[in-house]
């Protein structure tokens, strides 16, 4: 499993990067105990595929939109090497038909495998959530080489992580490392296999990017060293359990204070334009508190590491100088959307 998750925090006076990068395979292809391995013949339905085909008219996330009855008979009775389905791979997002706050991508992964064998699904959610990126004829690139602390996370209890088998067996096989100064961190078997993470207080980014960069060298030398390799695929990036890290997997989210700004009815279109995303301060399934936003990089394929940065880095001096003209009572503009992909 490949996996680069970043992620970068930065308040008027704080600032974090964080990245995760996954070792061997996505812990969801381990799901199955051998016990509840079904061989592929046993696997195939006694009914045709349009009886369980589910009812997804009320669901709003990019499974529902890009699985047709078509596609599902033709993948239903697939499995791949590690038996995963692919109603394994659309459990979550046929059990949570919507997000408050984000659009889900609705379906995941079990081994790399995943990819290939139901390419006709995952194909369409990549070009989904990643605008347009097309997974069969680009090639994604790279800038890393290949040769209360609220550092603990907690046991996955939401029902998009929980539907995915991703609380299984929990606690056991879970731990964290981290360096003296609480700087350099590294998460194992949360949603991935590995996730590293780099951060400080304060606005220097580059400081805690290019700790980022040095501690990742070490891991995959160490791996490397022990006859492993992290998944890779040229047009897919780092594969990971979620669709939507596929790629980098890098999110480099800043913390910042928007009281005017998101306010104003242009907010979302500038986020939209910009390619960078709002949630909550406390993660993906929290809410904003106050006007206090966690601000990060829409998307992970098609983009380098060093690119995507550079897109949290102007997309957020940016926002805070619409926040300086509202407060001054200032017009602002909506910019025009930036290039997504490499000509």
């Amino acid at each position: 499993m490949a996996n680069s998750f970043a992620r970068l925090m930065l308040g008027r006076n704080t600032a974090a990067l964080l990245a995760t990068m996954g070792v061997g395979t996505m812990s969801a292809g381990f799901l199955l105990s051998d016990g509840s391995s079904l061989a592929a013949e046993a696997r195939k339905k006694l009914y045709p595929a349009s009886s369980d085909f589910p009812d997804l008219r009320k669901h709003n996330n990019c499974m529902a939109t890009a699985l047709t009855p078509a596609i599902y008979a033709k993948l239903r009775d697939k499995v791949t090497s590690n038996n995963w389905t692919l109603d394994q791979c659309i459990q979550t997002g046929v059990d949570n038909p919507g997000h408050p706050f984000i659009k889900t991508v609705g379906c995941v992964a079990g081994d790399e495998e995943s990819y290939e064998v139901f390419a006709d699904l995952f194909d369409p959610v990549i070009k989904d959530r990643h605008n347009g990126y097309d997974p069969k004829t680009m090639t994604h690139p790279t800038d890393l080489d290949a040769s209360k602390d609220h550092f603990l996370f907690d046991k996955p209890v939401s029902p998009l992580l929980t539907s995915a088998f991703m609380a299984r067996d929990w606690p056991d096989a879970r731990g964290i490392w981290h360096n003296n100064e609480k700087t350099f961190l590294i998460w194992i078997n949360e949603e991935d296999h590995t996730r590293v993470i780099s951060m400080e207080k304060g606005g220097n980014m580059k400081r805690v990017f290019e700790r980022f960069c040095r501690g990742l060298k070490q891991v995959h030398g160490f791996t490397n060293e022990r006859g492993w390799e992290f998944m890779w695929n040229e047009h897919l990036g780092y594969i990971l359990t979620c669709p939507s890290n596929l790629g980098t997997g890098l999110r480099a989210g800043v913390h910042v204070r928007l009281p005017k700004l998101s306010k104003d009815p242009r907010f979302s279109k500038i986020l939209d334009n910009l390619r960078l995303q709002k949630r909550g301060t406390g993660g993906v399934d929290t809410a904003a508190t106050g006007d206090t936003f966690d601000i990060s990089n829409n998307d992970r394929l098609g983009k380098s590491e060093v690119e995507l940065v550079q897109v949290v880095v102007d997309g957020v001096n940016y926002l805070i100088e619409c926040e300086k003209r509202l407060e001054k009572g200032q017009d602002i503009k909506v910019p025009p959307p930036i290039a997504m992909f490499r000509k």
